[in-house]
């Protein structure tokens, strides 16, 4: 693909976002009208239970370069953009949020980035105007210590507001919260992944769907992050790493019992009866790790040759946007 030629796909997932939708698409018209590529926008309802279906098909019955996906159902999230995802035809893709916090006016900041060969853009919100105890400072946290784990420089993971080349997303499954993952997954792909300084204004209508709670997964993310950037696809040297650790242990200990036994002639089943138990235990938890190993292994080769599920049910789509 060409850095100066190439069509873009805008996708936004939209949950209840009656009030935003119709000055949405106006705006990211006007944008994308504005510059040098061909383009679409895939708007995905997930499930909406307000007026927000019926506005969009509104839009796309009156534009062409629109597509709409309507899931069956309220899917969240990452279901939402992986069915925007996979429906947008666009050689670049950028997802950004439905209720008006990202700017339109800002795509064409991405467009430059993608155009200096980066496979890989991220929005850094700048001014947050957000609780600083509640929801500043622990997305800070959490953003630093995602970026130390992955090792990719990204200062604000959590936002949608991004730009991908096709390639990329291609090699990626989502599930559960990872499509805020994706520049780390990319950069172990060595994809060159940059970020662009973005404003963050305040939601126009409605309500954020995000609560302190969310803070509350930081930790198991990292955890989650951690291993599958490492050992997804090798869990027993994962596992298998701690078994031998614990199963070494086990065996030192062992041959200090023998050598107490035949070489100090000490009654061992009376005098080191917790060094016993220790030792066994030991050797059992290593084995079972061990174990653990094998069968991640055959998990994960089984997982990768037959994995046919969907995220997310479309229950009509309507636009081809830039053809298929």
């Amino acid at each position: 693909m060409s850095n100066d030629a190439y069509s873009i796909s805008v996708v936004v997932p939209l949950y209840n976002e009656e009030g935003c939708v119709q000055e949405l698409h106006e705006r990211i018209a006007k944008v994308m009208n504005s510059i040098n590529h061909d383009y679409e926008i895939v708007f995905v309802n997930d499930g909406s239970s307000d007026e927000t279906l019926k506005l969009l098909a509104a839009i796309q019955s009156g534009d062409p370069k629109v597509k709409l996906i309507d899931l069956m159902g309220n899917h969240g999230q990452t279901a939402a953009l992986a069915a925007g995802f996979d429906h947008a035809s666009g050689d670049v893709i950028i997802p950004m949020d439905g209720d008006l916090q990202h700017l339109p006016e800002e795509i064409p900041l991405f467009v430059e980035k993608i155009k200096e060969g980066y496979d890989v853009v991220s929005g850094w919100r700048q001014k947050r105007k957000e609780s600083l105890l509640l929801r500043r400072i622990p997305s800070l946290v959490a953003n630093r210590l995602i970026g130390f784990v992955s090792g990719v420089n990204v200062h604000d993971f959590g936002t949608t507001f991004k730009a991908y080349r096709r390639e990329i997303l291609q090699r990626i499954t989502l599930y559960g919260d990872f499509h805020r993952f994706i520049p780390a997954f990319a950069g172990q792909m060595n994809a060159k992944v940059t970020e662009v300084r973005i404003e963050a204004p305040e939601r126009g209508t409605g309500k954020s769907s995000y609560g302190f709670s969310r803070t509350w997964t930081v930790f198991f993310d990292l955890l989650r992050i951690r291993f599958l950037l490492s050992f997804l696809s090798r869990p027993l040297q994962f596992f298998g790493s701690g078994g031998f650790v614990l199963m070494g242990v086990g065996v030192i200990m062992a041959l200090l019992l023998l050598k107490e036994k035949y070489m100090n002639q000490v009654n061992i089943m009376d005098e080191r009866g917790p060094f016993i138990i220790a030792a066994v235990f030991l050797l059992l938890a290593g084995l079972q790790l061990l174990s653990l190993g094998f069968l991640g292994e055959m998990l994960t080769r089984l997982y990768h040759e037959s994995k046919t599920e969907s995220l997310y049910s479309v229950k009509e789509k309507l636009g081809t946007g830039l053809g298929e």
